[in-house]
């Protein structure tokens, strides 16, 4: 099974290179959009938890208003319903932080492009459970022990699994079954799954 781990290190690294390349003229081009339309900064940097529990930042374009947990807050504060949707899910259907401009390139899931950076540096993988906050580990419950023995990815199972149309529950076991039954060939599965699903952004938001 390492000797399969060292494999997927070396495919994580030769992959994400590749993509940058690949996706430079775009990486390039959002960044001059945002910098136009929004401002700096360009990326936003969340701390996430990694393998081993290890806090790490996550880099996304930067898609929110600033001071958007300001917003979060009195938003929930004031919306009883919504904070019963963001206290089941961690996420909101239609979310006041996020821009116009973000809102397209979240649906694109352009985003999280400058995550290949996180792939680069060790701290990510192409393919794996999606990062997740400190708050969001009472979730796992005593899973959260399998869900740091891997690194986060950029996909996984619970993208090609439903994404924000799926309840956190159902996101745990897909994680929680990823892991425990990991192989290269799912790897892949779910890497050609991920393309249908970014161009038709299913349960994106």
């Amino acid at each position: 099974m390492s000797f399969q781990r060292g494999i997927k290190r070396g495919l994580d690294v030769s992959m994400a290179l590749a993509l940058f390349i690949i996706f430079f003229p775009l990486f390039v081009s959002i960044s001059l959009l945002l910098l136009v339309v929004q401002g700096r900064p360009i990326l936003f940097r969340h701390a996430r938890i990694g393998r081993n529990g290890e806090a790490f930042e996550c880099l996304k374009f930067r898609t929110m208003v600033f001071h958007a947990q300001r917003v979060l807050e009195d938003h929930l504060a004031a919306n009883p319903m919504v904070r019963r949707e963001w206290e089941a899910n961690q996420k909101l259907k239609n979310d006041p932080r996020i821009t116009q401009v973000g809102n397209v390139i979240r649906r694109l899931s352009i985003d999280e492009l400058p995550q290949l950076f996180n792939v680069l540096k060790g701290e990510m993988s192409l393919v794996g459970p999606r990062p997740i906050v400190r708050s969001e580990t009472r979730f796992y419950g005593s899973h959260i022990h399998v869900y740091q023995t891997v690194r986060p990815g950029i996909t996984g199972p619970w993208q090609v699994g439903g994404r924000s149309d799926t309840s956190y529950a159902r996101r745990v076991d897909l994680d929680v079954d990823y892991i425990t039954h990991w192989s290269l060939a799912r790897d892949f599965v779910i890497l050609v799954k991920t393309i249908p699903v970014v161009f038709t952004s299913n349960g994106s938001y």
